[in-house]
Parts: structure tokens; C-alpha cells; sequence
């Protein structure tokens, strides 16, 4: 049976020199394993790069957080010693710290030249075509 292979193997060879017969189905399978193992160590590396970046984000809103509720405060305490000083300012403070009274003018307009009353009011229906 050995004898009958190795002769049949010989004739594929004499009849077709240039065929050269090998499994590639090996090292394809091989490439496929080392491709799939790539993609998943690349997709690890880029699911850790996210979910540090999310951590970061998280970590950075809380700081946020706490600075703004400490300038929340401070903002209510001057608007509280701002409410306190308003309070306290009167005539009397503002003459000793040399302000001066000063008497008011109003502006008034001067009249167009002729008063509008009911009487006028007729003439310009009469006058008027709509």
C-alpha cells in the first residue's frame, strides 16, 4: 500500500512538475488566532483608555462641584455684607463723607402749540377721509 502512495505521488510529479501540494489551512488558522488576539488586546487597551477617562471626568465634576458650593457661599456672604452696608447708608453718612444735596430740575417739554380737546377732535373727523 506504502509503495502503491509513493508511486501514485511520483506520477503527479513527473506529469505536473510545477504543483507544488502543501496544507495552507495551518497557518491560516494560525494567522486568523494571532488576528483575533490582536483585535481583542486592541480593543481592551482602547475599553481601559475610556473607562479611565470616564473615572477622570468623574472625579473632575466632584471637584467642580465642591468649588462651586464654596463660591456659592462666598457670593451669599457679600451679598449679605452688601445688604448690611446698603442698609446703614442715610443723609447723614453722605454729608460727612462730603456729599452735597443738590436741588432737583425736571425736564419739562414745551407744548406743541395748540391744545388737543374734544372740540379739535371733531374738526379733524370732519377733515379726515377714512
Amino acid at each position: 500500500m506504502k509503495n502503491a502512495g509513493i508511486k501514485i505521488k511520483r506520477n503527479i510529479e513527473r506529469n505536473i512538475p510545477n504543483v507544488n501540494i502543501t496544507n495552507n489551512n495551518v497557518a491560516m488558522g494560525q494567522f486568523v488566532f494571532r488576528a483575533m488576539l490582536s483585535t481583542f488586546a486592541l480593543l481592551a487597551v482602547l475599553y481601559f483608555l475610556i473607562l479611565g477617562s470616564m473615572v477622570f471626568n468623574i472625579v473632575q465634576r466632584k471637584n467642580l462641584e465642591k468649588n462651586e458650593l464654596m463660591l456659592s457661599s462666598q457670593v451669599s456672604n457679600l451679598e449679605l455684607s452688601y445688604l448690611s452696608v446698603s442698609n446703614s447708608v442715610d443723609v447723614a453718612l453722605s454729608s460727612s463723607m462730603g456729599f452735597k444735596a443738590i436741588p432737583v430740575n425736571y425736564a419739562t417739554r414745551k407744548s406743541l402749540g395748540y391744545n388737543v380737546t374734544s372740540a379739535s377732535f371733531g374738526s379733524l373727523k370732519e377733515n379726515n377721509e377714512i
